[in-house]
Formats: structure tokens, C-alpha cells, sequence
């Protein structure tokens, strides 16, 4: 019998299955959820990976835009032509000036979308014309649940411009926005229903506040290197989860952060945390300093 305990543990050894693998369980599926690859961003600069979840049952055009100049390598190299402390960091223009595009098509405007019975809203704060709050980790505004009883288009719901936010620029038209996007840096609601946001930054915020700033910068940043993560072997991949904005978990954390801010406090305050499983081999991935899931 000892004989044949140690056949399986080999077996399980070799493939990789023993030790801390063994208890790498599933993160709690009541308050984490893990990124989808293929809505899943990683913008590579000198001050860190950047990691965006994108929202493509928000801004499916933009998102796929996104997607699109991605793969073809467009966006690699490309520098942060314009970083506002306080406020956001832009780039996707190939001639570093603001004034450049692709050659595609400009997108018309996505600057709201319908929210169904399958999006569940997790409401933080109120104002006159709206509950504040949650759809993933994107901050919204929307209408009360309680009229998608009487709507089944869903409803009327845009994203909120706070800090991690990702953003398509544009010029004056509003559907002039084709390659260029920006990163919050800072909360703006001037922006809100007025540029179309797409994702939200769920890892890397420090580098994003890390870019060096200017109209242009003296000697600007770049992304070294863009790509959907789905786009890459599953071994390069982070396996990153974040808390689920609809868990009971995210509660708690909305009334810590009311109680830190008091009067003070806002939606955009509220920092959704990102988390990894424990890995045996965690020192050998680039995902090594994101803290463990509890």
C-alpha cells in the first residue's frame, strides 16, 4: 500500500500537482472573481505592468478598438504624449503630438449604456438623480433597480471618471475618437457622459501615477509593449482575481472607506483590490508582487 501512495505522489510530482499546488484552491467565488483574458489589458512600462479590465458589454465598439489595434502592435512604443498630475495620462497617438489617429474608421460615442438584469449593480452613495456605485470594478451611475422591472432594455446607467479609469480621448466632434485613450489619474466627473470610458485599471495604478508629466513631457514615457492576455501563453498569464463588487466582502469594504472618509466621502474613493492565489513558483512570475488572496 506504502508502495502504491508513493507511485501517485510521483505521478502527482511530476505534474506539478504536489505541495502548495495541492492547496491552491479556488478563491472564494462569493467575493472573488477572476479576470476574463480576453477582456484582460497589459500595457508594459519602464515604472511596471499596468494591468486594465476591459468592458465590452459597455463600450463594445471601443473595447473592440482596443483589442484590434492591440494586436496589430500598434500601440507598442507608443509614447504618453500628454500627463496632467491630478488628472489622466494619454497616449495611442503614433506621431506623439495628440494629433494623430489609425487609419481606421473614428467610432461614434459610447458615452452610456443600457444595464440588464445581468449586470448587478452594488450601490455606494446617492444623489438626486441616481444611485452611485459598482458594475464589476467599474464606478457608475444609474437608474434604481427597481425600474428594470417596468424596462427590459435596461437601464440608463454611464461610467463615472474616477482614478483607474480608462478613457477614449477624442477631439471636439463627438465621434471623433479612434486610437488615442487616456488613464485617470485623478477623479474628473466634467468627464462623465462626455468621453467614452472602457476599462478600468485593476493593477498598476502606481506606474500609471509614476508617468512623467508635461504637455509633452520634456522626455516622455512609453508603453513598451501592449497585448490582450489572451494573446499569451497561459504561463504568462496572471491569474489575477478581484473582489466582487455584488460579494458580501465588498459591503464591508464600502462602510470601512465611508468610515476612513466621513463627510468626505466618495465612490471614487473606494479601491477594489486585486489578488493572486498562492503559488509555489510565485518568485518566478511577474505577477510575484501582488499580494495573496487571504
Amino acid at each position: 500500500m506504502l508502495r502504491l501512495f508513493g507511485f501517485f505522489a510521483a505521478a502527482l510530482m511530476s505534474l506539478g500537482l504536489h505541495g502548495a499546488a495541492l492547496a491552491q484552491e479556488r478563491p472564494d467565488p462569493r467575493n472573488w472573481r477572476e479576470l476574463s483574458p480576453e477582456d484582460t489589458l497589459y500595457i508594459d512600462t519602464v515604472h511596471g505592468r499596468i494591468v486594465i479590465e476591459m468592458y465590452p458589454e459597455i463600450a463594445p465598439a471601443h473595447v473592440d478598438r482596443i483589442r484590434t489595434l492591440t494586436r496589430l502592435g500598434y500601440y507598442d512604443g507608443v509614447l504618453f504624449h500628454r500627463v496632467i498630475d491630478g488628472f489622466m495620462a494619454q497616449t495611442g497617438d503614433p506621431l506623439g503630438t495628440g494629433e494623430g489617429a489609425s487609419n481606421l474608421p473614428d467610432l461614434n460615442p459610447e458615452f452610456s449604456f443600457r444595464r440588464t438584469q445581468s449586470m448587478p449593480f452594488v450601490q455606494a452613495a446617492a444623489q438626486s438623480d441616481g444611485p452611485l456605485g459598482f458594475y464589476k470594478a467599474l464606478p457608475i451611475q444609474t437608474q434604481p433597480d427597481a425600474q428594470l422591472a417596468i424596462n427590459t432594455r435596461g437601464v440608463l446607467s454611464y461610467a463615472l471618471h474616477c482614478r483607474g479609469v480608462a478613457s477614449m480621448a477624442r477631439a471636439s466632434a463627438v465621434n471623433s475618437a479612434n486610437s488615442q485613450f487616456f488613464l485617470m489619474r485623478g477623479a474628473r466627473s466634467s468627464l462623465n457622459q462626455t468621453y467614452t470610458a472602457w476599462g478600468r485599471v485593476v493593477w498598476g495604478q502606481n506606474a500609471v501615477d509614476a508617468i512623467v508629466t508635461g504637455e509633452p513631457p520634456a522626455n516622455p514615457d512609453r508603453m513598451l509593449a501592449v497585448r490582450v492576455a489572451a494573446d499569451l501563453p497561459p504561463e504568462e498569464r496572471a491569474p489575477i482575481y478581484v473582489l466582487r463588487t455584488d460579494g458580501p466582502e465588498f459591503r464591508e469594504l464600502i462602510e470601512r472607506t465611508r468610515r476612513d472618509r466621513r463627510a468626505d466621502f466618495s465612490v471614487c474613493d473606494v479601491e477594489i483590490p486585486a489578488r493572486v492565489p498562492r503559488d509555489n513558483e510565485r518568485e518566478r512570475r511577474w505577477w510575484s508582487i501582488i499580494p495573496f488572496i487571504p
